[in-house]
């Protein structure tokens, strides 16, 4: 049996210096609380400053702010028509000439910061010059930050943690300088920003915040934003806290009451939406609050409730042992699965799919992009953890009727799945993402994974519409050529390199529609319904490949050979790895490897582009190349020391969750197996014995 707070513990982070880089997080899955080595977010500023720098924020899933203004839907913007087969569909690929509503479209609605929380000293600035790190640590086991600094000499502790049933901060800090009154603790609002950093300082007339007392040591704040309204409510324990509002900037100043003062100061705040638009479609219910009153400990009761939650979840899933291992990598991969365990965990288990970094700061603007879902969350299912999946699974039930519109509009009959977009589902302009297609199968893709993890009879019937309108989309769009069933044109390929009115037959497209139009009909079979989709699948055409290695797609010979053909996405390799593609010669996939890693310009990979080759060399029997896939040293390869997937380069990705995320399914994969395997313990990792596997709780891959 693994020791699991042996094999968890072992790779807290731990911090002795400045890490601005690396800055740490606490969170529940749908609230997320960003600090720097103070354990608040004191040095926001400076954390936010220089290229890839990694914001400190307090987000929610729930967050979302349009600006004043905003276009609600594309009824200004002119769609380009490509031809389709002998009729024209439309597309907003062109900003050309109607910049402001395509931007707008693009830019709205954004995730936003609810509320900067740092450290502020009486009479003076607190800089880093004279407050400096002495120790920071991340206990991963029970879900506390500890942060030790001092303030021109003066030592000060703080624990920070967030509630894993309420998106509150709680915050305990002791020093001599919060007894004397000198050190407090301030509570600033922003205005919502589409940027990376969220926020907006500069611009206090744009936004308003009430402010009230509501009991001894609890205070209400009610925040309006352009529409989005919201509430967060102060309190503390122990000995009781005052608390000053600063109207003009936003700001409230935290304080133990005079007379009562020790050197200690417990506070929590409490962020809950009241009206956030963009939130229409799904039920915006919370818990309602339930503030800490003056007197009682509130900080030790949430440290209770997050210390049991963080040992159950830990206790419950899977998990993966390298400790014995003589590989020198060993440790480093096992850190790695740990920590992005724990960071799938605080980012992305809510109702709604993530954002490419999460709950972190924004990324495209804070939307998510189905196209990466699958990447997001695969992992949970194999990991022992379907539940958490199947919560952002449901978000396909509640937009398949704009699926629906989606393929109507175009004339394709079924569910058209939308690409980036915020909780309305509505498909943002963009030159490459509304012709995006793989992201298509993924709802049957994830489903199926759920049902291999566990899921039964009721669920098959819940999901039964969503897979096979999706199926009845896919069918649609491809086109019978006279001897075959084609893929394309028009669109844009996983690997974003190709013109949208040549693509045909995209090899991981090509594959990933057939695989999904025959898993419909095994999903109809189970629940005694005829299949209707395996006949065109059968015809479907194959692959092209040329020279014995397989093509990007059909009508593009120069894969190899001609840039920007050999940069990107690599995808041709997902059809064999990501899928168990039957149609794959598995000779000719082992040469299309081999020349990728001789050619592929690797700089231009993103984070899960690792983990899909690791997969594609394991599934071939080629173990050692998929371990050393799995770690390549490569800019977007890069794994910080709190764990985050740094795309290197990237200043708009200081993480990157689908590199989390898809290491984590690559390495189950490996660990636990996948069908056709042979059967062989841990088939994707090197049998040599430098590798000494322990599992529990691992799900066997498709």
């Amino acid at each position: 049996m693994i020791d699991r707070r042996a094999l968890i513990t072992r790779h807290n982070p731990v911090y002795a210096k400045l890490a601005k880089e690396a800055p740490l997080s606490v969170g529940n899955g749908a609230f997320c609380f960003t600090a720097d080595f103070t354990g608040l977010q004191t040095f926001s500023a400076e954390y936010a400053a220089g290229e890839d720098a990694f914001p400190l924020c307090a987000m929610a899933e729930w967050g979302w702010h349009s600006y004043a203004g905003a276009p609600k839907n594309d009824s200004l913007v002119r769609f380009e028509p490509f031809d389709t087969w002998g009729r024209n569909v439309g597309y907003a690929v062109d900003e050309t000439g109607q910049e402001t509503v395509f931007r707008g479209l693009r830019q709205n609605a954004h995730k936003f910061h609810l509320g900067k929380i740092a450290f502020e000293l009486e009479g003076a600035a607190l800089s880093l010059d004279n407050t400096k790190p002495l120790k920071q640590r991340l206990n991963i086991w029970e879900g506390v930050l500890y942060s030790e600094f001092t303030i021109d000499g003066v030592p000060v502790k703080t624990e920070t943690l967030v509630h894993p049933e309420e998106d509150a901060v709680y915050v305990r800090s002791s020093s001599p300088l919060i007894k004397a009154g000198k050190l407090r603790v301030a509570l600033t609002f922003p205005y919502g920003s589409h940027k990376k950093s969220a926020a907006d300082f500069t611009v206090p007339l744009l936004h308003k915040t009430s402010f009230s007392r509501k009991a001894d040591g609890v205070f209400m704040f009610e925040r309006e934003m352009d529409g989005t309204r919201y509430r967060v409510t102060a309190s503390g324990g122990g000995a009781g806290v005052d608390a000053g509002f600063h109207e003009d900037v936003h700001s409230a100043i935290f304080t133990p009451r005079y007379g009562t003062r020790n050197e200690t100061l417990e506070l929590a705040f409490r962020f809950e939406p009241r009206r956030v638009p963009a939130m229409a479609l799904l039920d915006e219910s919370q818990t309602p609050p339930r503030p800490c009153q003056s007197g009682a400990s509130c900080f030790d009761a949430a440290k209770t409730a997050c210390t049991a939650f963080w040992e159950q979840y830990w206790m419950q899933g899977g998990a993966l042992d390298l400790s014995q291992s003589s590989d020198s990598r060993a440790h480093e991969l096992e850190r790695r699965v740990v920590l992005s365990q724990r960071l799938t965990a605080i980012q992305s288990r809510g109702r709604l799919p993530p954002a490419e970094t999460g709950l972190a700061c924004n990324s495209w603007y804070g939307k998510f992009h189905f196209e990466m879902y699958y990447w997001h969350m695969a992992h949970f299912a194999l990991w022992g953890r379907k539940e958490e999946l199947k919560k952002s699974l449901a978000y396909y039930k509640i937009i398949l009727p704009a699926a629906r519109k989606i393929a109507a509009s175009q004339g394709y009959q079924g569910a058209r799945w939308p690409k980036m977009c915020d909780p309305s589902a509505y498909n943002t302009p963009s030159s490459i993402a509304v012709l995006l297609i793989w992201q298509q199968p993924h709802p049957i893709m994830l489903a199926e994974l759920c049902r291999r993890a566990g899921e039964g009879k009721e669920f098959l019937a819940e999901y039964r519409d969503v897979i096979v309108e999706t199926a009845e989309f896919m069918a649609s769009f491809l086109r019978w050529d006279g001897g075959r069933y084609v893929l394309g044109p028009p669109y844009i390929p996983a690997q974003e390199r190709h013109d949208p009115a040549i693509v045909l037959n995209a090899a991981y497209e090509l594959e990933y529609f057939r695989w999904g139009l025959r898993q419909a009909d095994v999903w109809l079979k189970r629940l005694g319904e005829p299949p209707r989709f395996g006949s065109v699948a059968d015809r479907l055409a194959l692959p092209a490949h040329k020279d014995g290695v397989y093509l990007a797609h059909e009508h593009c010979p120069d894969t190899f050979t001609k840039t920007p053909f050999y940069t990107d996405h690599p995808s041709m390799l997902a059809m064999y790895g990501v899928l168990n593609s039957k149609a794959v010669d598995p000779a000719l996939m082992s040469a299309t490897l081999d020349k990728a890693l001789a050619v592929w310009d690797m700089d231009t990979f993103y984070g899960w582009d690792f983990p899909m080759l690791s997969m594609c060399a394991a599934r071939l029997g080629r173990r050692k190349d998929a371990l050393r896939l799995l770690l390549m040293e490569k800019p977007k390869n890069t794994y910080l020391s709190n764990g985050h997937n740094k795309q290197t380069g990237n200043n708009d990705l200081p993480l990157y969750l689908p590199g989390n995320a898809g290491l984590l399914l690559a390495t189950a994969m490996m660990a636990a197996g996948w069908d056709d395997d042979g059967g062989e313990p841990a088939p994707g990792f090197p049998n040599d014995g430098s590798f000494v596997i322990e599992t529990e709780n691992l799900v066997k891959y498709l």
